[in-house]
């Protein structure tokens, strides 16, 4: 991998020759509290030191609404419509989120590639940036606090600047046309770089195994837990609409008043929502808010077997930005047995302790 460092006094300027290579989004500020990923103008109102944007980077690529295809009923045809993608760049993206990008891909791009997603894949440029943890960051304990690629360039903070990682053809070409803006690393810059990522490590609030989660998931499927939190859930669709990895869609057709022509558009869906599970017939096979919020969790946390991680990348957002105040983390420690006991006290003085209570499922009365 390919390393050069962008002095901080280059950084706007970088910004601005980003501009030559298509429309520049990055992290704004839009109030008090939130950030989220706009159109750049003025490149001195990106944010660089954020904490979680309101809606995840997949917006760009899996849009919230677009038409699929145009259609006539008399005529007995359809017309595909792909839009012309122009080239943008994508400034400033956090590692949970690059993983985030890296599980759609296993999705939309596998053997039967959604053209779609695609065509704004290809044409989208990866900026990635560094940050420092708050209390609702969980990637270290998703093993995606660190991308390794997925990026085109990744900046990682230093006190006078950037320390930029090369990570595609395409980076490097970036680089080459700029060259004027990069230096070599230094000794420094390295010893700088390793210190940042000591702090960075130390600042999440958890340190702890999380590799059976999956397992005690299903174990403890008669936690009180469950009932608990299902019945504080609105049922909103926050919690997915703002996650990097949520990628459920519905479809539907557009009539036109001539009631001949139309399109059909897709549009995303929330599993959360009661239409979710709801099939020909009037069957829904999610038919309560309960089972709907503990298929969420099992969704989440299982394994994307093409990456080898979970389908939640420890951003965070799904508890940041729940109106009810559902803490995912908090739900998950406690299935864990790291918030309270989940056993009842004879099982647990009879089983070795070994990091982890164990399922409520081993009961003392035998079931």
């Amino acid at each position: 991998m390919r390393y050069v460092k962008l002095p901080k006094e280059n950084t706007y300027e970088f910004l601005e020759r980003l501009k030559e290579l298509g429309k520049l989004y990055a992290p704004v500020k839009i109030s008090d509290k939130f950030y989220d990923f706009r159109e750049i103008d003025d490149v001195r109102k990106v944010e660089f030191h954020y904490t979680r944007t309101i809606m995840p980077p997949k917006k760009f690529f899996f849009l919230p609404r677009e038409k699929l295809f145009e259609f006539s009923i008399s005529k007995a045809e359809y017309r595909e419509v792909i839009e012309n993608v122009e080239p943008f760049v994508l400034f400033g993206v956090h590692a949970c989120d690059i993983y985030g990008l890296k599980i759609l891909d296993t999705i939309y791009l596998d053997e039967f590639p959604d053209k779609y997603y695609k065509a704004r894949r290809e044409k989208g440029i990866i900026i990635g940036i560094s940050c420092m943890p708050d209390e609702y960051c969980f990637c270290n304990l998703r093993e995606t606090d660190f991308a390794d690629d997925g990026f085109d360039l990744f900046l990682h903070e230093l006190p006078d600047g950037w320390l930029v990682r090369v990570g595609t053809p395409r980076g490097h070409r970036i680089v080459d046309k700029n060259i004027k803006l990069f230096e070599a690393v230094t000794a420094e810059d390295i010893c700088a770089f390793r210190e940042f990522e000591r702090r960075r490590h130390e600042a999440f609030k958890y340190h702890e195994d999380w590799g059976n989660l999956r397992y005690l998931l299903e174990l403890e499927m008669e936690h009180p837990m469950w009932d608990e939190q299902s019945d504080l859930c609105l049922a909103c669709g926050i919690c997915n609409t703002t996650c990097p990895t949520c990628r459920c869609y519905e479809v539907q057709d557009i009539v036109n008043f001539d009631g001949d022509t139309g399109y059909r558009e897709r549009r995303w869906d929330s599993c959360q929502f009661r239409s979710h599970g709801l099939v020909a017939g009037g069957h829904n096979f999610r038919p309560t808010k309960k089972a709907r919020f503990m298929n969420r969790y099992m969704c989440k946390n299982a394994y994307n077997e093409k990456l080898g991680i979970s389908y939640c990348v420890g951003c965070g957002r799904c508890t940041a930005f729940c109106p009810a105040g559902i803490n995912f983390v908090r739900n998950l420690r406690t299935i864990l047995g790291l918030e309270e006991k989940s056993c009842p006290p004879e099982v647990t003085e009879e089983i070795p302790k070994r990091g982890f209570a164990y399922s409520t499922s081993i009961r003392g009365d035998g079931l």
